[in-house]
């Protein structure tokens, strides 16, 4: 079975993702910001103790176990955070399953962060999948709670559910309409993140943006997935109407898409941005049946398999930039005439 980045799911022609997150720390620990290393050994090797019983095929990995690259390939697939990956390396840890759909990231901002991650608009299965994991693991752990102020967190933004639910959003006809903008100030407006792909601090790679909720406390998990889901929707609906004005002028649309698919599929060498910006637009001339030449499928791929990390990890080899841009040319044909 494919995993979950490359599957197609619900409005997946607007919708890559959808990640639920829960934040916990374990009862009788200083937050991570304070602890020591002996604290955060112990607290990995306590999660060690329990993953069996936990299920779910999950596995526990060191990150000083792991290679940058292969690190950074988490990151690109939206596995862990960027600063996890960079700092986190002597102390960090993950227990995460071969379909890579769960992972627990172990002494990142908090003790555990509980992640489950789907293709398209899956909010509520995604929830439910994360209650369930939670559920589980406080049975085995007992987490750091107060009876006023629910889970307690490192980030104060945090306490209460724990929660943040991210969708993550393609939107390149509000772009080339210049409407975006508009969109990004309303969903900010009804107490939403909308952020770039890789959350706070980064900014938007291919018309790829993440809507989160920014509140967790004094709200239950399923009015944050309702209230995000409302406003993903209407994000949707924006973007779909976008799509039906560039439409009225077809030609110049057609134009567009095919054009940086000839770029796309015949460049010999292509840089990561550029790629980037390009898989934007075939991306849109493939959902919207104007590219026959590709599927969803064969996208989704090549928006995984080119990006830095996961183009050398697919070649098992170690590359410079240079190397890379040439590499990525070569992938890229072999993707699209598989």
């Amino acid at each position: 079975m494919l995993n979950w980045y490359l599957q197609s799911g619900n409005e997946g022609d607007v919708v890559y993702s959808t990640r639920i997150r829960l934040a916990r720390n374990i009862k009788g620990f200083y937050f991570v910001n304070k602890y020591t290393k002996k604290d955060a050994d112990k607290i990995i090797e306590i999660m060690g103790n329990v993953i069996s019983n936990l299920g779910y095929g999950l596995k526990l990995i060191r990150l000083s176990d792991l290679d940058d690259i292969t690190k950074i390939t988490l990151v690109e697939k939206h596995l862990i955070s960027p600063e996890f990956a960079y700092n986190k390396g002597e102390i960090g840890a993950i227990a995460i399953n071969d379909d890579e759909n769960i992972c627990i990231m172990i002494n990142e901002e908090d003790h555990l962060r509980i992640q489950v991650l789907s293709a398209g608009l899956e909010l509520e299965n995604s929830l439910n999948l994360a209650i369930e994991i939670d559920k589980k693991l406080e049975e085995l752990i007992p987490y750091a709670y107060n009876d006023k102020y629910g889970f307690l967190t490192s980030c104060p933004t945090n306490v209460g559910t724990g929660l943040r639910a991210s969708i993550m959003v393609h939107l390149p006809a509000l772009s080339k309409t210049r409407n975006v903008r508009k969109v990004l100030e309303a969903v900010n407006s009804f107490d939403m993140n909308i952020r770039g792909v890789y959350g706070e601090g980064s900014t938007a790679q291919g018309d790829i943006y993440q809507i989160s909720n920014k509140q967790s406390l004094g709200i239950s998990e399923e009015e944050i997935i309702r209230n995000l889901k409302i406003i993903t929707d209407k994000v949707i609906e924006q973007e779909k109407l976008a799509r039906k004005i560039l439409t009225k002028k077809e030609i110049e649309l057609e134009d567009r898409v095919y054009r940086s698919y000839g770029i796309l599929v015949n460049s010999r060498k292509l840089s990561s941005e550029e790629c980037n910006n390009l898989l934007s637009d075939v991306k849109l001339g493939t959902d919207m049946g104007i590219i026959k030449e590709m599927n969803d499928l064969k996208v989704k791929k090549l928006e995984v398999y080119t990006k830095p990390a996961n183009l050398q990890k697919y070649l098992g080899q170690t590359l410079d930039s240079y190397d890379r841009d040439i590499k990525r040319a070569e992938i890229i044909k072999q993707i699209v005439n598989e």
